[in-house]
């Protein structure tokens, strides 16, 4: 029965009840009981676990089996260091490794080797299991020589050793696949996405957790050192919320079972981690404190070093700072280098940061000096900080030289990661990581008057990157296609039911379940590009502008400073707070809702939101005659252009970045195809322009299904998608268009071979961009923009379905008079009647792109 629990834990538990129940005698009375504690510690409730292995210590010891007894001692130990009642523990093990002989005393030196590795004390661990693994390989014991190989695995990760602790995975795999251990099976690959993480493969990583989770739940056994393990993973992939997610379940799920302190501990560790990264600095500090008292309490000195150090970046981020603070960072990045922890590097960042916000230069350059050395080992990902730390560095000395020298050599790095990543969420918002770098080299260029050429250069550097490179085409997945049709029809049948009043509850079950699924296959997808795209030229950039002007938005420190392109000239101009500009744009957002929504708005309103906007925007920026490109921060993308004075009869622009405009100005169609879809209960306009262009492809009244849809706009000239819009701010990459059988996602947008040259999308919220990872965007236009869409039409704001059938057909003649998406959409608003509804309503739409 004993390794029973560990291939098919419920079967194990029912047969030791069993055995119980035939009143056995003291030695098969002990096993029973020690499957049963064994069972409650891992999978149940702690307490109910110590009770059992209590008793079947007691029973061992009647037995007069030493062997048995040392291996109840064991399990006891193991027990108790996870009841965080350390001593116990130590005591109960050591106790056992004496009574323990042969392989018997293997099996009990491989136990305390797991509690030294629960504290923390990994060269005490790995001792252990240098003694016990040639007893277990000589006894021809399976399923403990796994073990033992998959825990020196573990230990030579948390040690710095990646590919021995490689090798000892796929050793432990190879036996275990000739056992029937499911449990032990689910773990091993658990461990392969943990090796893949610590080699710097998130998507390898994300999906063998993935993998590894199923295997768990279909046991029916919780994993909580998988969602601790998991969170690291998200926070490395810039999903923060998703990590929050995570440990907040995992820690609700072990308070209900009432399982073990020491997993408790770990997972409000990564909670504090998680909370932190998504700026709830409240609830960071107060999970990391909770967290370091229990680790104190259980005498982990290496995970409360852990929880201390997050504590300390957590107050350093709420603006804390202090002669004590400095002084106890320092002793704090010194400890945990000795204790050869994988965060040493960061606390050593943090001392140096706090330092310098003290003015003490020389005990800065020492700690960042220190946290440098992280450039030259570990992961892409991880190794950004050690440039970030070698620019501070540099800074500290002045020599901004070199801070440009790390600052790109960090950023080079950040790219390099970026083309691993085969989902076009993770590349977005993996560029988070590089916004200091990026900041810090705008500041040395604004205090050393670098110019508005390099600022724009910095600028570009980050901006939108991920647009601004072909996406690599997700590979033919039946699974994930399977599943998106499948989320269709139960978003079909869940509006459906909602309009009729019926039950909804398992229906979104299954709707939350699918979008899990998707997303899982979707972040689990390998980069297949290794170039990150080519240098932005300036020079080429003016040269392209011919009569018209780029102006390019830089938020510098929450200040913004416009640059203003064109004439063969870089002009800079201050403006706003961006802060200031994200109000004033939500507000006008807010009465544009209004007005679509049957509201009482006057142009007056509309008109002075949009003075308002201008002035915090464009400051006191001087722009020419001619058409106007808009290069935004991701914060104001959804502001409405046209509502601008100074823009409001041109033809203007919007674009995620410089480089993004250029490379759709040089996208040509592929094919002379027109596509008009309507959506159920839209489209007014849609008959007026398929008489109009006379060939084009039609395709309501139920033909208007994703799959045809994208059949059919797949590299077409132009496409004109009237249907229902859905902006999703929680998750981007659901936010969709209702065709008629179901929610188009932009996970079905990348499925595209090509995107249609020029799309026209007359939708609410359609024209809607999620700001991530910095200057990054995620929603449907930023689907479209890498696969190769040049122009893009769409709202930002929900729109009146009457009042956009003019401006869509009005739009639509520019079009074919050979006007681009722009200037047809100037010459649209201008055509409008000039009431409030049907002027917000031409306000409320942007061309995108080129």
């Amino acid at each position: 029965m004993l390794p029973l629990v560990f291939a098919r834990p419920r079967e194990a538990l029912d047969r030791a009840r069993a055995l119980l129940a035939a009143e056995p005698g003291p030695y098969d009375a002990s096993i029973a009981h020690q499957v049963i504690g064994i069972w409650e510690r891992d999978f149940g409730e702690l307490a109910r676990g110590l009770s059992h292995l209590r008793r079947a210590r007691a029973l061992a010891a009647r037995s007069r089996s030493a062997d048995r007894e040392a291996d109840v001692l064991a399990a006891l130990g193991v027990a108790y260091v996870h009841a965080g009642r350390t001593r116990e523990s130590l005591d109960a093990l050591s106790r056992g490794v004496q009574l323990a002989s042969g392989e018997s005393l293997a099996r009990v030196l491989f136990r305390r080797a797991y509690a030294m590795w629960v504290l923390g004390r990994y060269g005490e661990a790995l001792a252990d299991v240098r003694r016990a693994l040639p007893i277990l390989r000589r006894a021809g014991d399976v399923i403990w020589t796994a073990r033992a190989l998959t825990l020196r695995g573990t230990l030579c990760l948390a040690m710095g050793s990646a590919e021995r602790a490689k090798s000892d995975f796929a050793a432990a795999e190879r036996l275990w696949e000739t056992t029937g251990q499911e449990h032990d099976k689910a773990i091993a690959v658990e461990n392969r996405g943990l090796a893949a993480f610590r080699s710097g493969d998130l998507p390898a990583a994300l999906y063998h957790l993935a993998a590894a989770e199923r295997r768990f739940a279909e046991l029916g056994t919780p994993a909580y050192v998988l969602s601790i393990e998991r969170c690291a993973v998200l926070l490395a992939a810039g999903l923060a919320r998703d990590a929050v997610r995570e440990t907040d379940a995992a820690i609700a799920r072990l308070d209900r079972l009432g399982g073990a302190r020491s997993r408790r501990a770990e997972l409000l560790l990564a909670a504090a981690r998680a909370a932190a990264a998504c700026g709830d600095l409240e609830t960071a500090i107060a999970r990391a404190g909770a967290a370091y008292r229990s680790f104190t309490r259980q005498g982990r000195e290496w995970w409360s070093a852990q929880a201390r150090s997050v504590l300390l970046q957590t107050r350093f981020a709420r603006g804390e700072v202090s002669g004590r603070w400095a002084r106890e960072a320092g002793a704090l990045a010194t400890r945990l280098a000795e204790l050869g922890s994988p965060d040493a590097a960061q606390a050593h960042l943090l001392a140096g940061r706090i330092a310098m916000a003290l003015g003490r230069t020389g005990e800065a350059r020492v700690q960042l000096a220190a946290a440098a050395q992280g450039r030259f080992r570990g992961p892409a990902f991880a190794r950004v900080d050690g440039w970030l730390a070698q620019a501070l560095l540099a800074e500290t000395a002045g020599n901004g030289k070199e801070v440009f020298a790390a600052c790109h050599r960090g950023l080079d790095l950040l790219d390099e990661h970026r083309m691993t990543l085969g989902a076009s969420e993770l590349r977005a918002r993996a560029a988070g990581q590089g916004a200091e770098l990026v900041t810090l080299a705008q500041r040395v260029i604004r205090r050393e008057g670098g110019g508005p050429r390099r600022l724009l250069e910095w600028s570009e550097r980050w901006r939108a990157h991920a647009l601004a490179v072909p996406s690599p085409r997700p590979p033919a997945d039946p699974e994930l296609l399977r599943d998106l049709t499948a989320f269709r029809e139960i978003s079909s049948r869940l509006e459906a039911a909602r309009s009729a009043g019926g039950p909804v509850q398992t229906l979104r079950r299954e709707q939350a379940r699918l979008e899990r699924e998707i997303r899982a296959h979707t972040l689990a997808a390998n980069g297949s590009s290794g170039v990150a795209g080519p240098r932005f030229d300036v020079r080429e950039l003016l040269g392209r502008l011919g009569d018209g002007w780029l102006v390019e938005l830089v938020s510098v420190d929450g200040e913004l400073r416009v640059l203003v392109c064109g004439r063969g000239r870089v002009r800079e101009y201050g403006a706003g707070r961006l802060a200031e500009a994200a109000l004033e744009a939500d507000h006008a957002c807010a009465e544009l809702r209004r007005l679509a929504y049957g509201g009482d708005v006057g142009l007056g309103l509309l008109e002075e939101c949009g003075r308002r906007l201008e002035e915090v925007l464009f400051g006191g920026a001087v722009l020419g005659e001619g058409p106007v490109v808009v290069v935004p921060p991701g914060r104001l993308h959804g502001v409405p252009w046209a509502l601008l004075p100074s823009l409001r009869d041109r033809a203007v622009s919007v674009s995620p970045s410089a480089q993004v405009w250029l490379r759709a100005g040089r996208l040509r169609p592929l094919e002379d195809r027109v596509v008009l879809v309507r959506g159920a209960g839209l489209g007014a306009e849609v008959p007026s322009l398929a008489a109009a262009y006379g060939s084009a492809t039609v395709l309501e009244r139920g033909e208007a299904a994703a799959q045809r849809v994208l059949k059919e706009i797949d590299g077409c000239r132009v496409a004109h998608i009237a249907a229902h819009g859905a902006f999703r701010a929680d998750s981007p990459m659901f936010s969709s268009l209702r065709l008629d059988d179901g929610p188009l996602t932009v996970h079905d947008l990348e499925r595209l071979r090509r995107a249609p040259h020029q799309i026209i999308l007359s939708a609410c919220d359609a024209g809607r961009l999620e700001p991530v990872g910095g200057d990054e965007l995620l929603g449907l236009a930023a689907a479209l923009l890498p696969l190769g869409t040049a122009g893009i039409v769409a709202s930002c704001v929900p729109v009146n379905d009457d009042a956009v059938v003019p401006l869509m057909i009005a739009l639509h003649d520019g079009l074919r008079r050979g006007l681009g998406p722009a200037a047809a959409l100037r010459d649209a608003r201008a055509a409008m009647p000039p009431d409030p509804l049907h002027q917000a309503t031409g306000w409320s739409f942007s061309a995108i792109g080129a």
